[in-house]
């Protein structure tokens, strides 16, 4: 029996031949033409006047953070329902996060709670786009400036989707990205900021290089930062995976329609909305969510019994043990987010899964429940 992954990246563009040139002109290092190339491209692409590349997603949000001095007695304002890497950011700096339910049909922070949240030691919004639909960024630009609080914007998995036609990563006063194997453009590991300060863009360069200074004796340092430098093989990846961005966007969404169409007659499931009045879903992952934790459960098994391969949806961020250990989010309640976290996995959606691989997924998941 053949086991079809989660995620299989595609790699049939220029990758061979852009590593092949790293490899023969001893460029491998982070010093090396094709992060230039990358940055400039890819920042060109979404809209935005200078990009940082840097070792991964995790690392962009590091640098956000500290890059817009976020630290002690502050606090940002973000999703309940995420992956731990933006709250993780915001607490290794001294802040606190403020956390917001989950709209229950695009599984993005609700907008309509955040201005809730916001108190006098608010300093930031820091919106996650979700699975493969934006959040509504309308009313969260509207709360900053009513508010004078900066935005950060995780665009992680959203490369190439736009907000009422604007792309995703144009709208934080920093935005973020990550190319891991399982994004529409990936460079093995590596991420990237985006902003439209060079000011701004200067200081994230120097916190991504271990804070040097540009003048000055070297190895002397007035701040900490980081080793989180992007390397010129990773870029020479994402320079040609950006190449081929506009295929990988219809084929992710193909793959995406694709399951709505095999799986529509399906119950006791939770499936992605196609589309909102800002968007088309993009469809990063195939996500569903079933009506319980035991459903849930249970097709998670049969399907990997049957050699598909599935992965949980994210844990919420105030039921983290870690987070719940140092006193966060004591007694806090999110259904929404909870209901969503505990019911929901998504299906192999990599832009490597072949059309035949979706008809396997498509039976063997009907077979799993026992729905025709």
């Amino acid at each position: 029996m053949n086991f079809i992954p989660v995620n299989t990246p595609l790699l049939d563009g220029n990758e061979e031949k852009y590593l092949l040139e790293c490899i023969r002109t001893g460029w491998i290092s982070s010093e090396g033409p094709f992060i230039k190339q990358f940055e400039e491209k890819f920042a060109a692409y979404i809209g935005r006047k200078e990009g940082i590349a840097v070792a991964n997603g995790s690392g962009a949000l590091d640098i956000a953070v500290q890059a817009l001095k976020i630290g002690p007695g502050d606090e940002v304002i973000m999703p309940a329902f995420t992956i731990i890497s933006p709250a993780q950011s915001v607490v290794r700096a001294g802040a606190k996060p403020v956390l917001v339910d989950s709209d229950p049909e695009s599984w993005n922070m609700d907008v309509t709670q955040i201005e809730s949240r916001i108190t006098p030691k608010s300093k930031a919004i820091l919106v996650v786009h979700i699975y493969g639909l934006p959040v509504d960024m309308d009313p969260v630009l509207e709360l900053c400036k009513k508010y004078g609080l900066y935005l950060i914007e995780d665009a992680a998995e959203m490369h190439g989707q736009t907000y009422n036609g604007k792309k995703c990563g144009s709208f934080g006063d920093i935005s973020t990205f990550s190319f891991y194997p399982n994004k529409h453009i990936t460079t093995g590991e590596g991420g990237m900021l985006m902003v439209d300060d060079h000011e701004l863009a200067e200081r994230c360069r120097k916190l991504r290089n271990l804070a040097f200074e540009s003048g000055g004796r070297r190895f002397i340092h007035h701040e900490l930062g980081w080793n989180y430098r992007m390397t010129n093989m990773q870029a020479a990846l994402g320079l040609a995976q950006l190449e081929k961005i506009d295929k990988h966007i219809i084929k992710k969404r193909e793959i995406g329609n694709a399951y709505q169409k095999g799986l529509k007659d399906l119950i006791g499931f939770q499936f992605p909305l196609g589309k909102t009045e800002y968007a088309e879903n993009i469809y990063w992952v195939f996500g569903l969510v079933a009506d319980s934790a035991e459903l849930c459960e249970s097709t998670i098994g049969k399907l990997n019994a049957a050699g598909v391969g599935t992965r949980p949806f994210f844990w919420c961020m105030h039921e983290q043990p870690v987070f719940k250990n140092m006193g966060f989010f004591i007694n806090e309640k999110y259904p929404e987010s909870e209901k969503i976290a505990r019911n929901g996995f998504y299906l192999p959606s990599g832009l490597g899964l072949l059309d035949g691989d979706i008809s396997v997924v498509i039976d063997a998941f009907k077979d799993s429940t026992g729905y025709l």
